[in-house]
């Protein structure tokens, strides 16, 4: 959770004796096939709701800041720059978000480039995509 440990806010989501808070997460990926397949994939789950997705640094930004979720799901490579970007500008206003870095960049300096930004979890595309849906299905929404 953009670098420390914490409860995150659910004020600001409405929700009813009846019914659990939704887990919301935003994807943050230069691939559009790659987008469809996270979306379909979290939205299959029980509970999770897709609330965004942007392709570039600056639409990430406006976007997660605007939806406010309980998780980010980032690439590392980004039309225009790089995930990075994203978590050095959003982790300082909002940082009970929790970002999972997905990447085919999985090498250390970048693992722990994002670690350091604020990543919670850092993944290789390639060998670890279910990883993202294991994590986000794990956690309900009070506890990101």
């Amino acid at each position: 959770m953009c670098g420390h440990a914490g409860m995150a806010d659910t004020a600001h989501m409405e929700t009813s004796p009846l019914q659990p808070p939704q887990t919301t997460v935003y994807i943050v990926e230069d691939s559009a096939p790659v987008r469809a397949r996270l979306i379909e994939s979290l939205g299959a789950l029980a509970g999770v709701r897709v609330v965004g997705e942007a392709e570039t640094p600056f639409d990430a930004v406006q976007g997660i800041l605007a939806a406010q979720p309980n998780c980010v799901v980032l690439d590392f490579q980004l039309l225009g720059g790089t995930g990075v970007e994203v978590l050095k500008q959003v982790c300082p206003l909002a940082p009970d978000i929790s970002f999972i870095v997905l990447t085919n960049h999985p090498n250390l300096q970048y693992r722990r480039i994002c670690m350091d930004a604020g990543a919670r979890h850092f993944f290789d595309k390639s060998t670890e995509f279910h990883r993202v849906k294991e994590v986000i299905a794990a956690h309900p929404a009070s506890d990101f």
